[in-house]
């Protein structure tokens, strides 16, 4: 686990806020013991987690792909192309939705506002010591244009299943 006390603590009042404003649907399946506090969210996705994640085109239509999420500091960072459609609605249109399910046993849904991290972004080094780690490899090294992201959530919850 990465996250600070303080980190925790965002995260822990984003999802309080976030289930809270919730239509009573989402309220009924995800409650009792299927809420997920901060805690929970973060341990469940410690490694790399494939990310449903979904874009806007400038019709206005969404468009969903899979990326490899790595959740460090109470927030998604990803990587794509920046030949990618993804990276293109980025670009224009910044808000993302995303969400990590795992069969019936969590699922974990934000929606948010990508923003490219560059070398001067204060998450740089570590996201990308991070993912080296993980990889083997720098992933700025994969190709002539990879970008690199971290979602700010504005909207975040937890599903535990049974």
């Amino acid at each position: 686990m990465r996250e600070t006390d303080a980190e925790l603590e965002h995260l822990q009042r984003l999802i309080d806020a976030s289930h809270a404003g919730g239509t009573s649907h989402l309220r009924e399946i995800i409650s009792g013991d299927h809420v997920m506090d901060a805690r929970a969210v973060v341990a469940a996705l410690d490694g790399m987690r494939v990310l449903s994640l979904a874009t806007v085109t400038a019709a206005g239509e969404p468009r969903v792909s899979a990326v490899d999420g790595h959740f460090l500091h109470g927030a998604w960072t990803f990587g794509t192309d920046g030949r990618a459609a993804k990276a293109r609605h980025i670009a224009a249109r910044s808000a993302v939705s995303a969400a990590h399910v795992d069969g019936e046993r969590i699922g974990v849904f934000c929606h948010g506002r990508a923003v490219r991290l560059t070398q001067d972004s204060a998450t740089w080094d570590e996201t990308i010591a991070h993912w080296s780690s993980h990889y083997g490899s720098d992933p700025t090294s994969w190709g002539d244009d990879v970008r690199m992201y971290r979602i700010e959530p504005h909207w975040l919850v937890g599903y535990r299943g049974a």
